[in-house]
């Protein structure tokens, strides 16, 4: 325990952010530098607990219970940063960590919602730390290319480039097998390339790590789609495994009226496009969805909405509304919300905080359903009528939505994103390879297992477990990695 007292002494203190009128004409990281001896004072506040919740998680009882799905030693590394051995720090780190710096940037953070301080004050501020750790042994050039010694003469094939797969594909490199990654977008790096805005996520930050692993020897192959620009014929002849990494790209949709009107959008489409035309010509080429000046319904209210209101603002919109058909959270954990489960509490996040500094108010509403689209008569979006609703249980204990009478709405829209989540990885891939799928239409493939319906064929990630976090992505794909590399040796030394 580096500090006895430090719990007591030290309130939990994060970054400054930049204000929204500098913030919202960029697509730079929202929070400014912490000066390191206050982050190292932040540090001191870990308790070094006999029983650290913060660093585990089981798949079974998850997202109920928090704590870290990868398995950070956290309190071993709060106390380094607290004494400044930095250097020790970053390498602890990275023994259960590939990516610390896109963990430490996107992650909700379970470990802090386990965090033992939590029970009666603010938890430690675990995700600065990681994020920290490892921006400052970059900057310092301890991140370094570290190819395998030997290698194993086998090959192994890794169907996408999100954190699973890149997670498993990093650890598989490590055990000295030659792997290669397909991936159809024209870039390395799935959600965390076009996924997630450049304002959470640098996408230099995710293409440092790119070259990395390059240097250590995994090929990378894009602008390829296996099942159409590959056969799964070929790839099962020319690889000794294959890993199945490719996400839950299915979206929900909203099944009203209008729903087909030009200008309505998935928002991962949205997202996705905004990104490659910034980075492919700082938005010159005009091939995105532009919300300059207009009025903006994003329906969903959770990270994707946020990340399209955030967006939106940056596009320089007229307005930004955010419609989330469940109840408001409370402000403080509920007496049915106890740690160490996940807290369910109002957040503000950085889009609501831009929308508030611009348009004077939250964009978010409550307890609202979307009834239809309104057309503009030419095939255009025109408004989104909604409904105010509340939650009741039906003769079967089920909880349904049920309309409050005079309370329906007009909201002027331009655009529309839909914003509902994932229902489940994309199928023709599947088919193909022949493989069984659980009753949500993921792969099967048992957690901890991985090996799917046919010989040779591994499943991680959200494609197996459903839409999920970033953090059991990585879990996912570095479990993966050990038992393709038992399946191909017989034993594996890989965590």
């Amino acid at each position: 325990m580096g500090n006895p007292t430090g719990f007591i002494n030290v309130k939990r203190t994060l970054p400054t952010e930049r204000h929204p009128g500098e913030r919202l004409i960029d697509w730079l990281e929202v929070s400014q530098k912490m000066p390191q001896q206050d982050i190292e004072q932040q540090a001191s506040r870990c308790m070094d607990c006999g029983v650290p919740f913060c660093q585990s998680a089981t798949s079974e009882f998850a997202p109920v219970v928090a704590g870290c799905p990868v398995n950070n030693v956290i309190p071993e590394w709060n106390e380094l940063v607290y004494k400044g051995r930095w250097k020790d720090a970053v390498e602890l780190l990275h023994k259960t960590n590939n990516f610390p710096e896109f963990t430490g940037r996107v992650c909700p953070a379970p470990c802090e919602g386990a965090c033992v301080l939590g029970i009666n004050a603010d938890p430690v501020t675990i995700k600065l730390h990681e994020k920290s750790i490892i921006d400052h042994a970059f900057k310092e050039g301890w991140v370094v290319a570290q190819p395998p010694s030997t290698r194993t003469g086998k090959n192994v094939a890794v169907i996408g480039s999100g954190p699973a797969g890149l997670a498993a594909a990093a650890q598989l490199n490590k055990a000295g097998h030659m792997v290669t990654v397909y991936e159809r977008a024209d870039r390395i790096g799935g959600l965390l390339m076009y996924g997630i805005p450049n304002m959470k996520l640098q996408k230099e930050l995710v293409q440092r790590r790119v070259d990395i692993l390059a240097e250590e020897g995994i090929v990378f192959v894009t602008n390829t789609e296996v099942g159409k620009d590959v056969s799964v014929e070929q790839l099962e002849s020319d690889f000794d495994a294959v890993v199945l990494c490719i996400g839950a790209t299915v979206p929900r949709d909203l099944p009203v009226a209008g729903r087909e009107l030009n200008g309505v959008h998935f928002a991962m489409d949205f997202l996705k496009a905004n990104t490659k035309s910034l980075l492919d010509s700082e938005h010159k080429d005009g091939q995105y969805i532009n919300a300059n000046g207009k009025n903006v319904v994003v329906i969903g209210g959770g990270d994707t909405g946020t990340d399209c209101i955030g967006t939106s603002l940056r596009h320089q919109c007229h307005s930004a509304i955010q419609l989330e058909i469940m109840p408001q959270p409370p402000e403080k954990r509920g007496a049915d919300n106890p740690w160490p489960q996940w807290p369910k509490r109002l957040l503000v996040d950085y889009g609501q905080n831009e929308a508030i500094e611009i348009q004077g108010q939250d964009p978010r509403q409550y307890l609202v359903m979307t009834k239809k689209i309104e057309s503009d008569g030419q095939g255009n979006v025109k408004a989104v009528h909604t409904v105010d609703i509340t939650w009741q249980r039906n003769d079967n204990g089920q909880m349904i939505p049920q309309e409050v009478a005079g309370s329906e709405k007009v909201l002027a829209a331009d655009i529309v994103l839909i914003a509902m989540g994932f229902m489940g990885p994309e199928g023709g891939l599947i088919e193909q390879f022949g493989l069984e799928q659980d009753n949500r239409s993921n792969i099967a493939a048992e957690y901890d297992k991985f090996a799917t319906s046919k010989q040779g064929v591994f499943a991680a990630g959200d494609g197996r477990r459903g839409q999920s976090l970033i953090v059991w992505a990585i879990d996912e794909g570095r479990r993966c990695a050990r038992e393709v590399d038992s399946y191909l040796m017989g034993s594996s030394y890989l965590p």
